[in-house]
């Protein structure tokens, strides 16, 4: 018979549901890109879309100093030219890009693990 464990994710922020448009954080609903962290929640990041989104944008997340961050460029996955994020990888973050809903997921499942995961996305 399987068992289970009991969610001890202890992250202060926690992605509750996604949909295109609009973003679940804890019991707040937010609908404007975001920049969230287990323990740190950006509203309002700048870009709305991922044609706005730009190298500036992202190098300002540096000062999270994450192992990984998740870029999610909306609704569909946008592959971002390596100029715009390659700075981050210099600096020992590991980066991925990858629609938003992906993103949602990907976040919670490394904040439950307690990685130094940060989301950057695009709402």
């Amino acid at each position: 018979m399987p068992t289970f464990d009991l969610d001890q994710n202890r992250s202060l922020f926690q992605i509750k549901a996604y949909k295109p448009g609009c973003i679940q954080i804890n019991d707040e609903i937010i609908r404007k890109s975001i920049v969230i962290s287990p323990n740190q929640l950006i509203k309002n990041w700048a870009p709305q879309s991922a044609d706005q989104l730009t190298s500036t944008d992202l190098n300002l997340l540096v000062p999270f100093k994450p192992d990984i961050l998740l870029i999610g460029t909306g609704e569909k996955m946008v592959i971002l030219p390596i100029e715009m994020y390659g700075a981050l990888i210099n600096y020992g973050i590991g980066v991925e890009v990858m629609n938003t809903s992906a993103a949602c997921r990907t976040f919670n499942a490394l904040s439950a693990e307690d990685r130094n995961v940060v989301a950057a996305l695009i709402v």
